[in-house]
């Protein structure tokens, strides 16, 4: 963590650089290699060779740091904090993996998180699809040395086998991490799965891998207070680990994702979950599956850079 008694380097202030200009890091947010000591530090992941619809993911990490421009991120009144006071956050840039080889892509991703936990105390993620999480996740758990609670928001399961045989694709990274133990089956859960499934089979195989689930229609019928609540009963004080794909949104809050589902969640329940989940043990996140060439005015991508400044403050928080 930060000296406290050493002032961190934060964003570019809006009132005397304007938003549109600066550096095109997340946030306007100094380069890793321009601090001493990085809290969190922000990674771009432009992988997308898992997805099973639309592709375009790999310019999500592009797409999200330009939207992050219209961000003021000085002071979060939810939350009460300046985040970058409190944190050394940084951008890391994006780590290099190989668009043909699924196998090398993940090795790579692996090594590189890997490599940033050694220098920071956590990483924000920005895919690219779904199939970083599962590398992501075996580096957090070497990093904290065992299995972490895994709260997964998204409109599909991402506990399914295979897709045309191919064991690692951005709709099976959660299967793949059940049979390496990398998450908490008593502590982890699925918040927003809505949507038609490919077998009656894939509810019981997630229930049997630990998943509890938070269908989206409960936002409906329960509210937002007592879905937080249950949450953060499963997770407990364990080390947690929040991976966010971008379509647990409805369609009409994030357009731009490669396999929209209609009926999801609104921008205003997402950043409210996130709220009230402050103060439980957050050690790493991933924000994942904006496709840009399906958005419009930046509607989606700007969700996902709201969502990645909830987490820095939920990490603040941590840090006071």
């Amino acid at each position: 963590m930060t000296n406290k008694n050493k002032k961190t380097i934060q964003p570019l202030d809006g009132t005397k650089v304007p938003r549109f200009a600066g550096p095109s890091t997340f946030a306007r947010l100094p380069e890793i290699r321009d601090v001493d000591k990085c809290d969190i530090a922000i990674v771009g992941i432009p992988f997308d060779a898992g997805t099973s619809f639309r592709p375009g993911a790999r310019f999500g990490p592009q797409s999200v740091r330009q939207a992050s421009r219209n961000l003021r991120t000085n002071y979060h009144p939810n939350y009460d904090e300046e985040p970058f006071k409190i944190l050394q956050v940084a951008d890391a840039g994006d780590l290099v993996c190989n668009p043909f080889k699924i196998d090398e892509a993940i090795k790579q991703i692996e090594k590189g998180a890997s490599d940033l936990l050694d220098k920071v105390d956590g990483l924000i993620s920005i895919g690219g699809d779904h199939t970083i999480a599962f590398p992501l996740l075996k580096a957090v758990n070497k990093k904290f040395k065992g299995p972490v609670a895994l709260v997964h928001f998204d409109a599909h399961l991402d506990t399914w086998d295979t897709y045309f045989g191919a064991p690692f694709t951005h709709g099976t990274p959660f299967r793949r991490a059940r049979e390496e133990n990398l998450f908490l089956d008593n502590a982890s859960m699925h918040v927003g799965i809505r949507g038609p499934l490919y077998s009656r089979d894939d509810l019981k195989n997630d229930a049997d891998f630990g998943f509890k689930i938070v269908h989206c229609d409960e936002f409906q019928s329960q509210g937002i207070d007592k879905i937080v609540k249950r949450i953060r009963e499963r997770v407990g004080d364990n080390p947690l680990y929040l991976s966010i794909d971008i379509d647990v949104l409805d369609p009409a809050f994030a357009p731009g994702t490669g396999t929209p589902e209609i009926a999801g969640m609104t921008s205003r329940e997402m950043v409210n979950v996130l709220r009230g989940l402050s103060g439980l043990n957050l050690v790493s996140a991933d924000v994942v599956e904006v496709s840009p060439a399906y958005d419009h005015a930046e509607v989606t991508s700007l969700a996902a850079a709201t969502i990645v400044y909830e987490l820095i403050n939920l990490f603040a928080k941590i840090k006071r």
